[in-house]
């Protein structure tokens, strides 16, 4: 599914409106009478509404929204801000439809502005700026936007929460952001919408579908996607009847230092429930007993030190590496790190405290294999591009580096965001709030190994790996609730994401 920005989204509204054919003002019918019927679901007809519109379209919608709920017997009282005595055309139409409606309270604000009670039980209808701002709010709307987010009333806010910009918030005001309970956005999600620090302001959003050209959305070519089932589904590979273990692959996971051994335990554990025939684990020599015991499974190549990684492998019989997990940050470790990279001639999953590393030796990236997978959690990012004010801009940085070397970056969050090295970006749908759990993050390297190492290509394994992850955590924390989830469980719930899939 395609994320759009603000600019291609107004773009797609002229589209609409040029070939269906259809006029704007009725555009703005259809728009109203989906967020109605939306906000009629959820809200009785004893419910007092206020609705506070803008200048200019979204304003435009919101008026129309007030008019349709008074036609349904919903009490509304209306505020149109005017100050600028410039309403756009389709908002102008709209008052005057609402200006002469006896079932409704209307009022019209140019100058002074005397705030109306805003109750617990009253629902604001927040019209004041949609997807179309592009600076911080300021002045009279900052003031209302602080009055409405005061009160104890539930607010509604149309397509974005006003004050609320499509992309980029990096320098945008908290304190003018308006505070939803609930966002209907129209169409699609926005891109700010995937960021943790504005989930305060979006609240609960509910997509709106308000019929937008579909060959407009076909032709539109996109930066930002969101993944959907089907194309992972189509990603899964059948197994051939006559395979054996190998013809599914050899991997390779250095992981572990002495008292670090469950990174390795867990990656290993995932690599091997993700379907690859033969896993070596390279690891210190005190981890050995752990290791036997706990991954009987994989085989064990031990370091020559026994606390640390410090001497690289011969990488010639592995269809992939996964390097990382546990493996710390010593001298002696950095240098067997970049050397074993260097030695690489199968795809890699860089991870964790190789990523840390990478953040004390920035020249070394340069040296990565093109196509690498790097798997940073934001501060690892930060580590490596440099601090981040907000999410926007780190996902940017990350995007920069993955253009820049031409690797895959997972930038992992709610969200996680799969980073081509095209410049493409896939938002993952799958995962929960249980799954920021020690070890989760080496359970998707073991996976996203797994799939490597059987002959997935990078950008089905990261894509498809993520989404396994986010899956297989999906399905635990139904039975176990988000509290009780743990890595392992992770591993445990795999072989139901992989039936999930195959359904």
């Amino acid at each position: 599914m395609k994320v759009l920005t603000n600019i291609q989204i107004k773009e797609l509204d002229r589209y609409t409106i040029e070939p269906e054919p259809i006029s704007s003002i009725d555009l703005m019918e259809r728009v109203a009478r989906a967020l109605t019927h939306a906000i009629m679901r959820r809200y009785e007809p004893t419910t007092l509404v206020k609705v506070f519109a803008g200048p200019g379209n979204n304003g435009g919608d919101a008026l129309a929204v007030a008019r349709m709920l008074a036609q349904q017997n919903y009490m509304v009282e209306v505020y149109l801000f005017n100050t600028g005595s410039k309403l756009s055309p389709d908002c102008a139409e709209n008052r005057d439809r609402v200006m002469d409606m006896s079932s409704l309270t209307f009022h019209e604000i140019t100058t002074q502005f005397a705030p109306p009670e805003l109750n617990a039980n009253d629902l604001v209808i927040d019209g004041l700026f949609g997807s179309g701002l592009n600076k911080p709010l300021s002045g009279g709307f900052a003031a209302v936007v602080k009055y409405i987010n005061s009160s104890a009333a539930d607010v509604i806010s149309i397509d974005m929460p006003s004050g609320l910009m499509c992309e980029d918030n990096t320098y945008n005001i908290r304190n003018h952001i308006i505070r939803a309970n609930l966002t209907l956005t129209l169409q699609q999600p926005k891109v700010s919408f995937f960021f943790h620090e504005y989930q305060e302001f979006i609240g609960e959003y509910e997509i709106i579908d308000i019929g937008l050209h579909p060959q407009g959305i076909e032709e539109t070519s996109a930066v930002y996607y969101i993944t959907e089932e089907e194309e992972i589904k189509k990603m899964l590979r059948s197994r051939n009847k006559f395979a054996h273990k190998g013809s599914m692959g050899h991997g390779l996971l250095v992981a572990g230092t002495y008292g670090m051994a469950g990174a390795a335990i867990l990656g290993a554990k995932a690599a091997l429930r993700s379907g690859l025939g033969k896993l070596t684990v390279l690891t210190p020599a005190l981890n050995n007993n752990i290791l036997q015991v706990s991954v009987p499974e994989a085989v064990l190549k031990l370091d020559n030190d026994d606390r640390k990684f410090t001497t690289p492998c011969n990488p010639d019989a592995f269809q992939a590496i996964a390097i990382g997990p546990g493996i710390g940050t010593a001298k002696e470790t950095a240098l067997a790190f970049i050397e074993q990279i260097r030695r690489a001639q199968s795809p890699v999953v860089v991870d964790a405290d190789a990523l840390n590393i990478l953040g004390d030796h920035r020249g070394w990236l340069q040296q990565l294999p093109e196509n690498s997978i790097l798997t940073p959690h934001p501060k690892e990012m930060d580590r490596i591009g440099g601090n981040s004010i907000e999410s926007y801009e780190r996902l940017n940085k990350a995007r920069d580096l993955a253009t820049r070397q031409h690797v895959f970056v997972i930038l992992k969050g709610a969200w996680t965001a799969v980073i081509m090295p095209t410049g493409d970006i896939y938002f993952n749908p799958t995962g929960n709030p249980g799954m920021a759990t020690a070890g989760s993050g080496d359970v998707l390297t073991g996976i996203i190994l797994g799939l490597l190492s059987q002959g997935y290509r990078q950008a089905e394994a990261a894509r498809l790996g993520v989404y396994l992850h986010g899956l297989a955590g999906d399905l635990a924390v139904e039975e176990l609730g988000e509290e009780c989830l743990t890595a392992s469980d992770i591993i445990n719930y795999l072989p139901k994401a992989f039936k999930v899939l195959k359904s």
